[in-house]
């Protein structure tokens, strides 16, 4: 979710919640959302909140940055909006299964845990030291840094910059 927005070369920005519409495509895509359903604005204020207090905690954690006042809140909250355990199920034909038990109009908060569980669990496990912020200005995007020598979260953003070195010693 923290990559979900981004800055890009040229002043450019890209943001996959921009919209209720965006925002509920992109938790469909991550199985997050059933397929049909639909958030309002307030939903998807709440996801972009989200958003901005986990690029917090990841930037903290990234590059010793401050962090923002209220980004551990607002992560608690989306950790602890609704209910963790997993209920015993049944299907005839499939066998037991465990699965949570959320009304439809819980969805936001169940996807918020979800993706506030998981980013709590990157951040404190033991992935955590691989967490790095991407060296291709203007880019702002994090990725896990898996080999000593990487310094960019894709291989367009290293192109870019080895283009720029490049050009800057024949010119």
């Amino acid at each position: 979710m923290i990559n979900s927005a981004a800055e890009l070369p040229g002043g450019r920005r890209i943001d996959e919640l921009t919209t209720p519409e965006t925002a509920t495509a992109w938790l469909v895509h991550r199985d997050l959302a059933p397929a049909g359903a639909e958030l309002e604005t307030y939903c998807r204020d709440r996801l972009t909140r989200l958003r901005t207090d986990l690029r917090s905690v990841f930037s903290t954690r990234a590059t010793g940055a401050a962090l923002q006042p209220g980004a551990l809140d607002g992560v608690n909250r989306a950790l602890t909006s609704a209910p963790s355990a997993l209920l015993l199920r049944h299907d005839p034909h499939r066998g037991f299964s465990r699965s949570n038990q959320h009304p439809v109009t819980q969805l936001v908060e169940h996807a918020m845990a979800t993706i506030a569980e998981d980013a709590a669990t990157l951040i404190t496990g033991d992935l955590a030291a691989l967490i790095a912020r991407c060296e291709s200005a203007p880019c702002d995007r994090f990725y896990l840094r898996t080999h000593a020598r990487r310094r960019w979260c894709s291989n367009r953003c290293g192109d870019r910059v080895r283009a720029a070195r490049a050009y800057a010693r024949r010119h």
